[in-house]
C-alpha cells in the first residue's frame, strides 16, 4: 500500500491507495483519495448513466455543487481522471451515508470506459473538490440546467427542501426557498436524465428540448426569460451546462438585477490546484482581470465576477 504525501505551497504529489481513503491536504484539507468498488451502474437516458459508488467516508464530506475526480486504477490509456459533479449521495438500510452517485454522458474515451463498470469493479476517485454552491437563502430559487449540467441540483433541490442534508459539519438551511423551479433543456426527449429523481423532491419542473419533443420546443434560456418575467420571478439562479448558455443565463439576470451563480466545466487534469490547467478569468476590484482556478476558488462564481465577455 503506497501513500500520500503531504502537499506544500510549491510541490503536490498523490498516489494511489487501496482501499483505505486518505486525506488531500494542502487547498483542498476536507478531499480523501481512495480506491472503491462501484455499487451500481443504471442507464437513466440515451448514452446517459448513473454510476454509483461505495465510498461512505467521501460521500458524508460532500455538498451540492462539488465534484470528483475518477479513473481506472488499472489502466494508463486514459491516463488522467476526469472531474464528475456530485448528483447525489445514497443511504444504507440504517439511514447512513454509504457513497455517491455521478450521472454523466458518454462523449469519449473515459465516458466509454466507464460505461463498462459493473458492481464490484474497482474505481479510483479524489474529492470532494471545489466550493459547492451556497446554502440556498432565495425565497424563490431558480435552477437551470443545459443538456448533462441537470446533474448538480438533485442535490441542491433535496438540500433546500429539507431533505437530505449535506457536509460535515452538516450544513443547515435556516430559510428554506418557498419555491424551487427548475428549467432544464436538452437537445431532445431521449436525452432527458433523471427527471423522475427531481419530481419525487416536489420542485417545479419546466422543460425544453431543441427538437420540440417533449416540453418547450426551443432552448431553456427561453424559460429562464419566462420565469424572470413572470410576477413571482426568482431571486437567485443556480446554473449549469454548455458555456453559450451559461453565459445567456448569467445576462439574463444581470438584466433583472438577479443574483446568479455558474457552475463552470473547464476540463481540468488533478482537480486539487496544481497544474492550472482549468483557469477562468474572474474580475478585479480594479476594473481588471486575473485568473482563478475552477477546480479550487470554482467550480461555483457568481456570474458578476467573471470575465465572460
Amino acid at each position: 500500500m503506497t501513500g500520500c504525501i503531504p502537499m506544500t505551497s510549491s510541490e503536490t504529489t498523490i498516489v494511489s491507495v487501496e482501499n483505505t481513503p486518505v486525506s488531500l491536504p494542502g487547498v483542498v484539507p476536507l478531499a480523501q483519495q481512495a480506491v472503491v468498488s462501484v455499487v451500481e451502474q443504471v442507464r437513466l437516458a440515451r448514452d446517459t448513466f448513473r454510476l454509483r459508488l461505495d465510498c461512505a467516508d467521501i460521500a458524508r464530506r460532500a455538498v451540492p455543487g462539488q465534484f470528483f475526480m475518477i479513473r481506472s486504477p488499472d489502466r494508463t490509456n486514459p491516463l488522467l481522471a476526469r472531474p464528475f459533479a456530485l448528483y447525489d449521495t445514497f443511504l444504507n438500510d440504517a439511514g447512513d451515508v454509504a457513497g455517491i452517485d455521478v450521472v454523466y454522458l458518454v462523449v469519449g474515451k473515459m465516458t466509454r470506459l466507464m460505461s463498462t463498470w459493473t458492481a464490484g469493479d474497482r474505481v479510483e476517485i479524489w474529492g470532494p473538490l471545489g466550493n459547492g454552491f451556497p446554502v440556498p437563502t432565495a425565497e424563490h430559487l431558480l435552477l437551470v440546467g443545459g443538456g448533462i449540467g441537470q446533474t448538480p441540483f438533485l442535490a441542491v433541490a433535496r438540500e433546500a427542501r429539507r431533505l437530505r442534508c449535506y457536509g460535515e459539519p452538516v450544513r443547515s438551511v435556516a430559510d428554506a426557498p418557498r419555491t424551487i423551479t427548475f428549467c432544464y433543456g436538452v437537445r431532445s426527449a431521449a436525452y432527458l436524465a433523471g427527471v423522475d429523481d427531481f419530481a419525487s423532491t416536489g420542485i417545479d419542473i419546466r422543460l425544453a428540448t431543441d427538437d420540440g419533443t417533449r416540453g418547450h420546443h426551443g432552448f431553456v434560456t427561453d424559460l429562464v426569460a419566462t420565469a424572470l418575467q413572470s410576477s413571482h420571478r426568482p431571486d437567485a439562479i443556480y446554473c449549469c451546462g454548455p458555456e453559450p448558455m451559461m453565459h445567456a443565463v448569467a445576462k439574463q439576470a444581470g438584466q433583472h438585477n438577479v443574483a446568479c451563480w455558474l457552475s463552470l466545466e473547464t476540463p481540468m487534469a488533478c482537480g486539487f490546484g496544481a497544474c492550472f490547467s482549468c483557469v477562468t478569468r474572474v474580475k478585479q476590484d480594479d476594473g481588471e482581470w486575473d485568473y482563478r482556478r475552477v477546480c479550487v476558488e470554482g467550480p461555483i462564481f457568481p456570474a458578476r465576477q467573471l470575465a465572460l465577455d
